[in-house]
């Protein structure tokens, strides 16, 4: 399935990924809620390579008045101007300690990325690359899950809750955003896991 992605920035970041050589892609909530005709300014893209070069090139096209936030733990970069908030991040896999919610992170593919995420309908992907520019990439079904306003985690939910608790609070938060239903058993693994918000 392929999008209509209008837009200037898109273009520009196309270019740039392009240019860099690197798969790029939108990715979570932007995409669901361009999907879901929901307005939405943080625009959250994944790269498979460098997110922080990638900010960086996109940051000189955008020119003066840009602002670069690199976190570099995470391999994340923010850029910001008047126009945009964009937020860049090399596509990583995460793994979890019991104790933290701070995952280790490694380098990994765009499908280890989406593995990672919290439910379905933000583990939607775009790619902004010319030659697949505004394809859907939707490893989980999260298309699905918004047709049946269903909010599901991509993996088992009981590994997804453990790793990062408070993904149980923003089950219940986009469930009263959005007017979607938790599927039964993340529901069920809500309540196996409830202590862990603690």
């Amino acid at each position: 399935m392929t999008i209509d992605l209008k837009g200037e920035i898109f273009q520009l970041m196309s270019g740039v990924a392009d240019d860099l050589g690197i798969e790029c892609y939108l990715i979570g909530g932007y995409v669901r809620d361009l999907l879901l005709q929901r307005p939405s300014k943080d625009i959250d893209v994944v790269v498979v390579g460098s997110g922080i070069d990638m900010a960086k090139a996109v940051a000189q096209k955008l020119g003066k008045n840009t602002h670069v936030s690199i976190f570099k733990t995470y391999g994340t970069a923010q850029v910001k101007n008047r126009q945009y908030e964009l937020e860049f991040v090399g596509a990583r896999r995460e793994s979890y300690q019991q104790e933290s919610r701070n995952p280790i992170v490694e380098d990994g593919t765009l499908e280890e990325d989406q593995n990672r995420r919290d439910f379905t309908i933000n583990a939607l992907a775009l790619c902004l690359n010319a030659s697949r520019y505004g394809e859907l990439v939707d490893p989980f079904d999260g298309l699905g899950d918004m047709d049946r306003l269903t909010i599901r985690t991509p993996l088992d939910p009981d590994i997804t809750f453990s790793d990062d608790p408070l993904r149980m609070m923003r089950a219940v938060r986009f469930s009263t955003q959005l007017g979607f239903d938790i599927d039964p058993v993340t529901f069920e693994a809500i309540e196996r896991n409830k202590e862990r918000i603690d």
